[in-house]
């Protein structure tokens, strides 16, 4: 075979496995530049392209999976295992068996590679990832994060559900593992680090077992990630959840770093991209024009003249200018009854939601 052909089949695989991530709930578009294919030739060697393409969103047996696809089921074994600890699909336990199934590119491949960054595939990475908001994020009905407001910051006379509020999504875990942010170390490792907390990614359930056996963070009790949200809130972190009621991460993002929001905050209206269901509100009497509030917002939404405005359009009720407010004229309200968000029960609920929308199911 000549080494043209080798070529020819080498790029072949790889834009099939580009296909089949697509075809997943999240999304993998191509791009004219064909950054994307560059990002699975930095990853997967083509052995393991091939074997990515025929894992779907349901988790099986390397049994299962081998009697599919007629191979060895011990041969298989160890090399699902492998792409599992290199990040490439993910893998879940339950009493003693090992489970695999396909990994999303974001939120999964991307930041399952936390440990293994390098400026080539942190370029690319940027390259694709405004791209991939624009052509499938944005555009999707039902998100993969929310964001809920910083803890402490709803008013006491409002009903918050257990989903709402961060510190009892916590109190629920049995099983939490903190991780570095990937967006904080990226920039770091660019020179465009920001300093804020780094340990600010939670994992719950399966996730924290899968994060906690691939070295990606570290098991910590719940009084300790309680501790992480007040550190998390005098950094200005915003909180986002993955979009269920019984969310399997809790994200802790800064305006300055987190992929997402800077995409978001690019918009016209990022209240309109965002799963929230509160917006803040400035009383003019009891504002002092002091802009701390317009300082840490992190989609620009307040305005400060003779007293600060939010403007409703641009807020994600995120809560962190209630929070750094010093006269407490920043308040956080419940949005309109018809304007409420109900999240999807669980995380596959989520991702049937989304393939739904995709037209993919």
């Amino acid at each position: 075979m000549t080494t043209r052909v080798v070529r020819k089949n080498m790029t072949e695989i790889y834009q099939r496995l580009a296909n089949h991530l697509d075809h997943l709930p999240a999304g993998f578009p191509a791009t004219e530049t064909g950054v994307e294919l560059r990002i699975l030739k930095r990853l997967f060697t083509p052995e393991e392209a091939a074997l990515a393409i025929q894992l779907t969103m349901l988790p099986e047996t390397p049994e299962q999976i081998a009697a599919r696809l007629g191979e060895d089921p011990d041969a298989l074994a160890k090399r699902l295992e492998q792409m599992a600890q290199k990040g490439l699909l993910f893998r879940s336990s339950k009493k003693e068996t090992d489970y695999y199934m396909a990994a999303q590119f974001v939120i999964g491949i991307w930041e399952y590679h936390l440990n293994d960054l390098d400026e080539g595939l942190i370029k690319d990475v940027n390259e694709y990832l405004p791209y991939l908001m624009q052509k499938t994020w944005l555009k999707q009905k039902t998100k993969q994060l929310r964001v809920i407001p910083v803890s402490k910051e709803i008013s006491a006379e409002m009903a918050v559900t257990s989903y709402e509020a961060a510190e009892e999504i916590i109190r629920r875990q049995s099983k939490i593992v903190v991780s570095p942010c990937i967006c904080r170390r990226e920039h770091e490792m660019t020179g465009n680090g920001c300093g804020k907390l780094s340990e600010a990614c939670l994992s719950f359930g399966g996730a924290a077992y899968f994060y906690e056996r691939n070295r990606l963070g570290r098991a910590i009790s719940r009084t300790e990630a309680l501790d992480l949200l007040k550190k998390g809130r005098k950094d200005g972190l915003v909180l986002q959840p993955s979009n269920s009621q019984h969310p399997i991460n809790i994200c802790m993002c800064c305006g300055c770093c987190c992929q997402i929001l800077k995409n978001i905050r690019s918009l016209d209206n990022p209240a309109a991209a965002v799963h929230a269901n509160y917006s803040a509100r400035i009383n003019a009497q009891e504002c002092t024009a002091c802009e701390s509030c317009a300082d840490i917002c992190p989609m620009a939404a307040i305005q400060v003249d003779e007293t600060a405005v939010v403007d409703p359009e641009r807020c994600i009720g995120c809560g962190l200018c209630a929070a750094e407010c010093p006269t407490g004229a920043a308040a956080l309200y419940k949005k309109r009854p018809e304007e409420q968000y109900v999240p999807p029960r669980n995380t596959v609920e989520t991702y049937i939601n989304m393939a739904r929308e995709r037209g993919l199911i």
